[in-house]
């Protein structure tokens, strides 16, 4: 997922429904509420993202910084600051991402109603 995908919900939808464990956006984000989008994103579709993004300035555009590695339960295993550039490194479990239940009752996958809104599109 590059930079804007981020404000498409079917991006990160699209490639959960095609198994990705892992979700990587290298990004030149300069909104600053991109990276909370990226907790909604992580829990509606239990994949672990991890957001790369620039700091400083050019052509007058501040980039946000703030890169982070984001757990399919929206915790956030690591994050960079505003300015400088910084490693982060995180231990996941992709299994976490593999179990789609959010309760042991509810599965985002299986219990999507795709008959309702399949002719929508």
């Amino acid at each position: 997922m590059v930079c804007f995908d981020w404000a498409f919900p079917e991006v990160v939808r699209i490639l959960a429904l095609k198994e990705a464990d892992v979700i990587c956006q290298p990004a030149n984000l300069v909104l600053p509420y991109c990276q909370t989008a990226m907790l909604g994103a992580a829990i509606q579709n239990r994949v672990f993202i991890i957001t790369a993004n620039r700091t400083g300035v050019e052509r007058g555009l501040r980039f946000t910084g703030m890169s982070q590695i984001v757990s399919p339960m929206m915790k956030i295993l690591a994050k960079s600051g505003r300015t400088g550039q910084e490693a982060r490194v995180a231990r996941i479990d992709v299994n976490e991402a593999r179990n789609k239940k959010i309760t042991k009752l509810n599965d985002v996958f299986k219990d999507r109603r795709v008959d309702l809104f399949s002719g929508l599109v």
